[in-house]
């Protein structure tokens, strides 16, 4: 299965470290971030869980939840939550699906669908594809997906300002430029005429081209 942005993300039910779960269900009227691993015990993925679970308060205010997938038991999450918090400070504070039989993975198409068996014997390289951050909206659409390979560490900081970008243009008809951050100016998004742009910015805006108004970040 492919998933593309603005696709649904496919409903599930899974058990978790805080107990069995219908995704669309917990995910309720919120934002998530959605990320997944290969496997339990594995380098890059014991640091960025534990960086996401100091990061895990910036993504409350924004009213977004976390949830984590490793193809592995919750037993075994457990188990590792304890080594992450011995080695970066902080075990995960939010749900860690166990996906034994592999069955998310292949739902949102990290893991082919003709695959057999369960998790038992597979390698993290085995399980290589498993490796993608999802930020899903309220409206239980897919709003972006990046794939990582398992040698580079996710950046979650870029994840925050990407949920920054996504929450301010969702209540604003604008856009956000290259390397935006919150408090820089914004773009008027296209498919607002200059006559409607006359009245939500009275005090007008700059245009180095016609198709590139720029104006202040609007406020709610």
């Amino acid at each position: 299965m492919t998933l593309r942005l603005g696709d649904v993300a496919p409903d599930f039910e899974a058990q978790t470290t805080e107990g069995p779960i219908r995704f669309h269900e917990w995910l309720g009227d919120f934002w998530a971030v959605f990320f997944s691993h290969p496997k339990d015990f594995t380098p890059v993925c014991t640091t960025e869980l534990g960086y996401m679970a100091r990061l895990k308060p910036e993504f409350d205010k924004r009213r977004t939840k976390v949830i984590g997938l490793s193809v592995d038991p919750v037993e075994n999450h457990r188990r590792w939550s304890d080594d992450i918090k011995e080695t970066q400070g902080h075990a995960p504070n939010y749900p860690m699906i166990g996906d034994t039989e592999l069955k998310v993975s292949k739902l949102y198409g990290m893991l082919p669908n003709e695959l057999d068996g369960t998790c038992d014997g597979r390698t993290a390289a085995d399980n290589q594809t498993v490796r993608n951050v999802l930020i899903i909206g309220p409206d239980k659409k897919i709003k972006l997906v990046i794939v990582y390979p398992m040698t580079t560490g996710r950046n979650f900081d870029e994840i925050l300002r990407v949920i920054d970008s996504l929450q301010l243009t969702a209540a604003h008809r604008v856009a956000t430029p290259v390397n935006w951050k919150p408090g820089d100016e914004v773009i008027i998004a296209g498919s607002v005429s200059d006559d409607e742009a006359r009245k939500i910015y009275p005090r007008g805006w700059t245009a180095p081209k016609p198709y590139l108004r720029i104006v202040p970040q609007p406020h709610a």
